[in-house]
């Protein structure tokens, strides 16, 4: 090979491999792009079911629903380690699901559910209750009523002394 060629081919060696590399890197990155599309996370979206009834935990039926225009209600609770709630009835239909912590519901005729972290607890509705945190870390617990405006989600019963 003449003196010219190898010059041309040492002078253009340089040039081919960074197309050489740079094309590989441009595959490499289009097909980065191309998995990411399928590590989209709309495409791994999850749905689980945690629960379908018509009763609540006590196992009594749920009512018909209200006549006239629903209003939904989201509510987050926190209630610290210790706390008891009052006793009191909901007068529409509600339930929720415990992120964090344990609730303990007790009926007025002394039936008790526990709910533990990312159980569903589906109230009791017209029928007098409590809850307590009995447990060592706060409550959080996110409710969901199906309501109607002006109607109260909760109502107290302070006549009922707490034991």
């Amino acid at each position: 090979m003449s003196q010219k060629k190898l010059w041309m081919l040492a002078a253009i060696r340089p040039l081919v491999l960074t197309i050489v590399f740079c094309g590989a890197t441009v595959g490499l990155t289009a097909c980065d792009k191309a998995n990411a599309q399928n590590d989209n996370p709309a495409s791994a979206v999850k749905s689980e079911e945690l629960i379908r009834t018509s009763q609540s935990w006590d196992g009594v039926e749920r009512p018909d629903y209200l006549q006239g225009r629903p209003e939904l209600v989201a509510v987050k609770y926190e209630f610290p380690a210790g706390q008891k709630l009052g006793w009191h009835h909901h007068p529409v239909m509600n339930y929720g699901i415990l992120v964090q912590g344990e609730l303990t519901i007790i009926g007025q005729d002394g039936r008790e559910n526990t709910v533990h972290e990312g159980e569903v607890v589906v109230e009791m509705v017209n029928t007098i209750h409590h809850g307590e945190n009995r447990g060592t870390k706060p409550v959080i617990l996110y409710m969901f009523y199906l309501s109607q405006e002006g109607l109260p989600l909760a109502v107290q019963h302070p006549e009922i002394p707490l034991e």
